[in-house]
């Protein structure tokens, strides 16, 4: 009796396959859909990672899939770079916002620049005081350091600022409540100082010191360079670690070493 032959297999893929091929492209288009639609953080991006190369086995340290505490002090470095770099973004936005907001055409105007180890506001005196005066009774003024000092809380604890005082050569009048521009620039300092303080800047990272007439950014013979002269300069430095403090020996400890 002869055996009956196998009928041959369709040439066609399934129709269940077919639907399925076209089910997952629609899925990939999706998530691509998402994803460009979707904001990037940074910041949370590079921790994720950290965490993938952790759990890989391919940070420094062998096969350790658990990040220690000295990784976690050496990243911190990136992390306050794009910290200070988006206060310094905030800062030249609230310096364009006063520079708006104050009379312009009667005097030089706030200003950012960079600075050897951070970053200065430059803040003219006629915008915070009057002639001769230590008192700040702008009101823009003030809305604009209490704006400063928002962003201050918001700065890694290792940048340290500075507030300095300086003033032109003109002596002061005989009816001056200060002896001379060094009392001057230094009141002036303080005051800024404190309103700082008082708008919620921790005391044991700012300072203050008055410079008279003796560190000039322009010519004091004329009327304009003089009212350049005539200013308060917020600096923004970056705190020296105790390592790199101890690495530097005083100019006493070198001269004990000479002897």
């Amino acid at each position: 009796m002869a055996k009956n032959k196998c009928p041959d297999c369709p040439e066609c893929m399934p129709a269940w396959l077919a639907a399925f091929g076209d089910l997952m492209s629609l899925l990939l288009c999706f998530f691509v859909l998402l994803l460009s639609m979707s904001s990037m953080d940074a910041k949370k991006v590079s921790e994720a990672i950290g965490s993938l190369s952790g759990a890989m086995s391919v940070l420094e340290g062998g096969a350790k899939t658990e990040i220690s505490k000295l990784r976690i002090q050496e990243s911190t470095p990136i992390e306050s770079q794009t910290e200070t770099s988006e206060a310094v973004n905030r800062i030249s936005q609230a310096v364009l916002d006063a520079n708006e907001m104050m009379e312009k055409g009667h005097g030089p105007a706030i200003s950012v620049e960079e600075a050897e180890e951070g970053f200065v506001i430059n803040l003219p005196s006629s915008l915070l005081f009057k002639v001769g005066s230590a008192t700040i009774e702008n009101e823009d003024a003030l809305l604009f350091l209490k704006r400063i000092a928002l962003i201050i809380e918001q700065l890694p604890n290792e940048m340290d600022i500075m507030v300095k005082g300086h003033t032109d050569n003109a002596p002061l009048g005989k009816n001056s409540p200060y002896k001379d521009n060094w009392e001057l620039s230094s009141s002036r300092a303080i005051a800024v100082l404190k309103e700082l303080i008082n708008d919620g800047v921790k005391p044991d990272r700012i300072s203050a010191a008055g410079y008279a007439e003796f560190s000039p950014i322009a010519t004091n013979a004329t009327a304009e360079g003089r009212e350049r002269n005539r200013r308060v300069e917020i600096s923004f430095y970056g705190r020296k670690s105790s390592k790199e403090a101890g690495d530097k020996k005083s100019i006493l400890d070198k001269a004990a070493v000479a002897k």
